[in-house]
């Protein structure tokens, strides 16, 4: 798994720092069989039509696709690397595609809006995971709490 700028950050994001329209640094991973074998292990979701192609054939697809979660928890880790981990406050996806082995996927996140709400300052993002492609796996949006700078 590659982050294309850094894979975390060296200094907390700072509310003041980001204007709605910012993004975030892309992540890129490409989906392997040995992730899928690792995800079913630490989940414990050993479904054949994610490690067993003959089954995944037996009913039409093509071949084994990856976990949904999998895939979600990419998605929220592109998140929780640019807000810093503890700042995520809200979370919302919904899987739109299957993802399949040997896919580059990509992350997006955006920012939608700013706001202060609960004595937090908070910052709405659009989140989305798609394959090198465009073709969107995951879909949804987080909300994360991000410090304002030090008064002098």
């Amino acid at each position: 798994m590659t982050v294309t700028d850094k894979d975390t950050a060296a200094e907390p994001l700072r509310f003041e720092d980001v204007e709605e329209g910012d993004t975030a640094p892309e992540v890129r991973h490409t989906l392997t069989r040995t992730d899928l074998v690792r995800y079913a292990g630490a989940s414990g979701d050993f479904n054949p039509m994610h490690h067993d192609d003959t089954q995944a054939k037996e009913v039409g697809l093509p071949s084994v696709f990856g976990h949904g979660m999998f895939a979600m928890g990419l998605l929220a880790r592109s998140v929780t690397d640019w807000v810093g981990i503890g700042a995520l406050r809200h979370l919302k996806v919904r899987f739109t595609k299957q993802t399949w082995p040997g896919e580059e996927l990509v992350s997006a996140v955006r920012v939608t809006a700013k706001r202060e709400a609960g004595g937090e300052q908070l910052v709405d993002l659009e989140i989305s995971l798609a394959n090198a492609e465009g073709q969107v796996k995951v879909a949804g949006e987080a909300t994360a709490a991000l410090s304002a700078a030090a008064r002098a």
